[in-house]
């Protein structure tokens, strides 16, 4: 008779995962927190159900509270949902509010990342959710929020590569196309270790409207100050992206000035 396989042998059952952050949510009174919060709850349930997707909170093990945000657990199927609609829709929700909070109410901007991947209940402990963590605190998805409130939207999203191939470029997702999303990599300034692929999305713009908040930003901390780095991202040239000091004659001794054009071409 076989041996029973051990339980750490065995990769537990894939999940999707929404993760998400406020901004600026330390910064308010206290008094605030918890109105301002039970606000964004009250918004994520009437999305979900506008979305057809069943409330984390009233499943067990779906929910996890992270104070200025929430980890939600959903079915792997339901993935493509999570995408389009629910993120569009969350985006017009964030902004109805705004139209319609007191003046003495803060403005609230969310941060976001889906991702897909193996999760051991009722623990909630797996590298898809670490993963899904780091990608809403990125550097690259925070420069992204600021994207978003230029160009009049309070939400900015980190898809991890697997759910942006499962989802987008598999066709699942009518609303968005890749011309909605920028190909980056994700760091965290205290995490040097973890560099992921990632799409970042703001709804309402294309992904190349998003890039020159991250060509214009500082070098991520894990990399060293000296070199020039750009997001890399699809689309047309005029782009440079190095990683060391560059020394070839050939460019050092002819290139004088960078100049970003932020024209939508």
């Amino acid at each position: 008779m076989a041996s029973p396989i051990p339980r750490d042998h065995l990769v537990p059952a894939e999940h999707a995962l929404v993760v998400i952050d406020m901004k600026d949510y330390s910064k308010l009174p206290e008094a605030k927190m918890a109105p301002v919060r039970s606000d964004v709850d009250d918004i994520l349930a009437t999305v979900l159900a506008e979305c057809g997707l069943k409330d984390p909170r009233e499943e067990p093990d779906a929910f996890k509270d992270r104070g200025d945000g929430a980890i939600l657990v959903f079915p792997a199927p339901y993935l493509a949902r999570l995408v389009d609609p629910l993120l569009g829709r969350l985006n017009a929700a964030l902004t109805r509010y705004d139209q319609q909070r007191l003046s003495s109410a803060p403005t609230v901007y969310l941060r976001a990342s889906v991702h897909v991947g193996p999760l051991s209940l009722p623990d909630h402990r797996g590298d898809a959710i670490n993963d899904a963590c780091r990608l809403v605190d990125s550097q690259e998805v925070r420069r992204a929020l600021a994207a978003a409130v230029e160009g009049g939207a309070f939400l900015a999203v980190a898809l991890s590569e697997t759910a942006y191939r499962r989802t987008v470029r598999a066709g699942r997702t009518p609303g968005l196309d890749r011309q909605h999303f920028l190909e980056t990599l994700a760091h965290v300034g205290d995490k040097p270790h973890f560099t992921e692929p990632c799409r970042l999305h703001v709804p309402g713009l294309t992904g190349q409207a998003v890039l020159p908040h991250l060509v214009d930003a500082p070098p991520p901390a894990s990399q060293p100050t000296s070199a020039s780095t750009a997001a890399p991202a699809a689309g047309s040239g005029g782009i440079f992206q190095f990683h060391q000091q560059v020394s070839d004659s050939t460019i050092a001794n002819h290139i004088d000035k960078l100049r970003i054009d932020r024209r939508q071409r």
